[in-house]
Order: structure tokens, then sequence, then C-alpha cells
């Protein structure tokens, strides 16, 4: 299996280039300094040359370069996984949220995300769309919520942690092993990642649980700033994902 991965120097992508080579994958990246995406001719050519059996796209980048992986993958047979993000949805109307539900988002994130989804869905639909929460690890850089709550903590000497918050969120090797399954098995269409569906624990418990877990001390200050039931379940209102609980107890 060549598994093509765009963002390997983001936050998620290096975890499933790790797990893709533990199954034997062989691993190509797609380095933005060589190939430009905004460069159509040179991107097909990339593509051409590499020829891989999947491809599974992480990276910041237009739409239109989202849209060309997804109608290379209809026209080679190559499986497309897009990485999506729960923020597809607002706060109103409240989650769980499902695959088939209206995407609501108003901030800009979210949109462009949607424009993203509707971009793949459109050149390739049976591409999947996977969305995830945010993201935990002990050592991961970039949007990794261990590392933001020490950032928060060392800044304002507390954690702001709403109780009336439901994060989606997941432990990143969870993530990974995820999407590699969801390459081997083509999943077509939009699927959820979610390690809270089930514990549905809320932002303060999620808190108080890491700090245990990550030995942090932690001031916690419990507010109720944030409303949002943000859980990311699947149609049959399950999870994909082993629980919070198998890593936090």
């Amino acid at each position: 299996m060549k598994l093509l991965i765009t963002g390997l120097n983001g936050t998620v992508a290096p975890w499933v280039g790790r797990e893709a080579e533990a199954r034997g994958w062989d691993v190509v990246a797609w380095d933005r300094n060589a190939v430009d995406p905004a460069n159509e001719t040179a991107a097909l050519a990339f593509l051409r040359a590499e020829a891989p059996d999947a491809i599974v796209h992480l990276a910041m980048g237009a739409e239109s370069w989202a849209g060309q992986l997804a109608g290379f993958a209809r026209l080679h047979g190559v499986h497309l996984v897009f990485v999506s993000t729960a923020m597809v949805f607002d706060a109103s109307p409240d989650g769980p949220h499902r695959p088939g539900d209206p995407r609501t988002a108003k901030d800009d994130y979210g949109q462009y995300k949607i424009r993203c989804e509707d971009a793949v869905l459109t050149a390739c639909p049976s591409a999947t769309v996977a969305r995830i929460g945010w993201q935990i690890a002990a050592d991961a850089v970039g949007n990794n919520m261990l590392r933001h709550l020490d950032e928060q903590h060392a800044r304002d000497g507390r954690i702001r942690a709403s109780s009336a918050w439901r994060p989606a969120c997941s432990f990143m090797s969870d993530t990974a092993a995820a999407l590699c399954d969801l390459v081997q098995e083509g999943t077509g269409g939009p699927v959820h990642l979610d390690s809270n569906a089930l514990d549905a624990l809320t932002f303060d418990q999620l808190v108080q649980q890491l700090a245990k877990k990550f030995e942090r001390d932690w001031v916690v200050e419990v507010t109720q700033d944030y409303v949002h039931d943000q859980r990311l379940v699947n149609e049959s209102g399950g999870s994909m994902l082993p629980p919070l609980s198998a890593h936090l107890g």
C-alpha cells in the first residue's frame, strides 16, 4: 500500500504517518515547497508520478486542492480520506451531531471546511469525509488540547473550563488508527470520530481527568460560559473510536 499524506508538518498527520508505517505501508509526503498545490499541472504530474493507492488529506489549503485530489482519486480508483472537523457544526442547533445533520458553522474556519467537504464529495462521492474533534497527546505540537491547557495555565494561572460544554475530542493515537482503518475499509461519505461520543464528559470533567493522568497541578475554574454538546456520533448513535475512559480510567 502506497499512502500519500498531506500535512505531515502539522499536528495529526505525523501520527497517521507513523501508524501507516507500522502497518507496513509506504508513506509519501506532499512537500508543498517542492510541489505547489496551486499549480494544477505540477500537482497532477506529481500525483501521476507517485501513483498512490490511497490519499489522506489533512493539510490546510485551497478548496480547489481538495477537489483536485478527489477528482484524481475518482479517475484512478484511489480511496481518499479527507479529514474535516467538528467545527462544521455550530452550537445552535445543539448536538450531539450526526454525519447527516445540516452543517451550521458561522465562523470562517468551519465554513472553509464545509466548502472543502463539498469540493471533495462533488468530485468523488465515494471519498470519506472524517470529522474529528480536538486532539489530545502528551507531546504533540500544534493544536493539541494538552499543550493548549498547559499554555493557558502558564499565562493565566488557571484554566477556565465550562461545565456546559461536552467537547468532541480524542487521543491522537486513536484518531490515527481510525483514519488508517478508513483507508483500508474504503468507507464512503461523512463519518464521525469522537472518543467522547459515549462518555459525554463535560470540559471541566475532562480537564480534571487530564490533570490527574498527566500529573498537572492546574487550578481549574469551572464556568458555564460556553454551552454546546459538540459530540460527534454516528447514525447509530455510537462511536468508531475507543472511549476516553480507555485512556483516563
